[in-house]
């Protein structure tokens, strides 16, 4: 690349830096958005391995145009204090940097690791929060019927539950499943992309990103309720609780994999000896 070139770069960088750093904030302050700070690791490492297939650097002034729609965003989202437009304008940046300097062809190459970025821009709470509210009222109801049908006689009143022995548990945000929702679907794409090649089996495992979470976080309610019934409530809902958190992200995590398996297995059961 020419001087001119790294000197595009660089000051791209230096432009978007505040909308790195306002995005970090929003990572370190909020659970379901603490993958952020590995998302831009991942995509300059399919960068980098992409990279031997772009060849010499091109040009394409369509990209400037593109980089100035995106300066545009980035100073809507600056007025209006939107991490989530800041997040989006430096993706378009980083789009238009990669179309000027490698023109459409290198944007189709590296097009999963600069479509990859979107996974770190956080979404506004009006698009999170009525998510929130419906998977709370989705995990608790399911969380009833599952005791019920192993004997334990559950009363609910919106996300609070009522056991036998008089304890109560209110299912909240971080029992939602919001966060294993969120944390999953990237690892879901780059599973997906890393490890299948056609397009209807990289699909299904990103939309079996979805049951698998929930499945998760089902499991996680249901264990707390059980320990709370069987020894108490401040118990279930300290140490144990969080390594169900942890066991059931991990089991979700195998889960996708063995999906990929289970695709892999039957292609093979398929091909003609």
């Amino acid at each position: 690349m020419r001087g001119s070139d790294w000197a595009l770069l660089a000051l791209l960088a230096l432009v978007f830096t505040p909308a790195l750093l306002t995005m970090a904030e929003v990572w370190s302050s909020v659970d379901h958005y603490s993958h952020g700070f590995f998302i831009p690791l991942f995509s300059a490492a399919a960068f980098h391995a992409s990279r031997k297939w772009l060849g010499p650097a091109g040009r394409d002034r369509r990209g400037e145009a593109l980089i100035a729609a995106a300066l545009l965003v980035y100073a809507a989202g600056l007025l209006a204090g939107s991490a989530t437009l800041q997040g989006f304008a430096f993706v378009g940046a980083v789009a238009g940097a990669v179309l000027r300097l490698w023109g459409p062809a290198g944007l189709r190459r590296l097009a999963f690791p600069v479509g990859f970025l979107i996974f770190m821009v956080p979404l506004p709470n009006s698009l999170i929060t009525p998510l929130i509210v419906w998977l709370q009222l989705v995990v608790t109801s399911l969380s009833v019927e599952v005791l019920q049908l192993f004997g334990v006689e559950v009363a609910r009143v919106g996300n609070v539950l009522t056991l036998p022995n008089g304890e109560q548990l209110f299912v909240a945000e971080a029992c939602s499943g919001i966060t294993s929702l969120i944390t999953l679907l990237p690892l879901g794409v780059l599973i997906a992309h890393f490890m299948e090649r056609g397009w209807p089996r990289r699909l299904l495992i990103v939309a079996a990103v979805v049951p698998v979470a929930m499945l998760g976080n089902l499991l996680r309610v249901v264990l707390t309720s059980i320990a709370a019934l069987h020894l108490g409530a401040d118990i279930a809902l300290g140490t144990l609780h969080e390594i169900a958190g942890l066991a059931t992200f991990a089991m979700a995590c195998l889960m996708l994999l063995g999906l990929v398996s289970l695709l892999r297995s039957r292609t093979e059961s398929q091909a003609p000896s």
